[in-house]
């Protein structure tokens, strides 16, 4: 058979990272999660204005730009289109 994803593994995946979240979430200073929020704010600013000066730029363009982890760049990008931001 083909490789594929196996949903257990990623279902067992996603409730450990909510688990995490949610642990992380109960210990963390809520200053420091305002924070947080206010730093992804100024990337998101930075990845709307990247894009509307080099529109139809794809995640690693705008990763090597802004110094941001391939990933990070793409889960902004994706977190942008969802809300309609972009």
């Amino acid at each position: 058979m083909g490789e594929g994803v196996d949903p257990t593994k990623m279902c067992q995946s996603l409730v450990d990272k909510v688990a995490r979240s949610k642990q992380l979430r109960s210990v963390t200073d809520p200053e420091l999660l305002v924070l947080f929020e206010d730093w992804l704010e100024e990337l998101e600013a930075e990845v709307t204005a990247y894009l509307e000066q080099h529109p139809g730029s794809d995640a690693p363009a705008i990763a090597a730009h802004l110094g941001l982890s391939g990933s990070g760049a793409a889960f902004l990008v994706a977190k942008l289109r969802r809300e309609e931001k972009i």
